[in-house]
C-alpha cells in the first residue's frame, strides 16, 4: 500500500521537472539559434578562408559556446553548427562572396 501512495507524488514531481526543463530550453532557444549562426559563420571563415582544421576553429569561439557542435561537408564547402535537437545553422563558402548562410528551413 505504501508504494501506491508514492506513485502519484513521484509522477507529479517528474512531470514538474520535465515541464521546467522544457520551459528552460525554450527560453534559451533564441540565444542558441543566434549562437549556432555565429558559430557556423566563424567556423566557415576559419576553415575555408583561414585554411585551418575545423576542430582548431573552436578556439575562435566566445566563452559559453561550448555546447555548439561543428560538422562540415568538404564536397560542398559547407559548415554546420548545431545544438542537437534545438538549433542548427549551415554556412556555405563561396569563392567570390565568402561564407554565406544558407536559407533558414522552417
Amino acid at each position: 500500500m505504501n508504494a501506491r501512495r508514492l506513485v502519484i507524488p513521484t509522477l507529479i514531481i517528474i512531470l514538474a521537472l520535465a515541464l521546467g526543463a522544457w520551459l528552460y530550453v525554450r527560453s534559451l532557444t533564441p540565444q542558441l539559434e543566434l549562437g549556432v549562426g555565429y558559430g557556423a559563420r566563424v567556423a566557415c571563415a576559419c576553415r575555408y578562408i583561414g585554411n585551418r582544421d575545423l576542430q582548431n576553429c573552436r578556439n575562435d569561439f566566445e566563452p559559453g559556446m561550448e555546447p555548439i557542435q561543428l560538422s562540415e561537408d568538404p564536397a560542398t564547402k559547407t559548415v554546420t553548427a548545431s545544438v542537437p535537437l534545438i538549433a542548427s545553422r549551415s554556412v556555405k563558402f563561396d569563392p567570390l562572396l565568402g561564407c554565406q548562410p544558407e536559407p533558414i528551413k522552417k
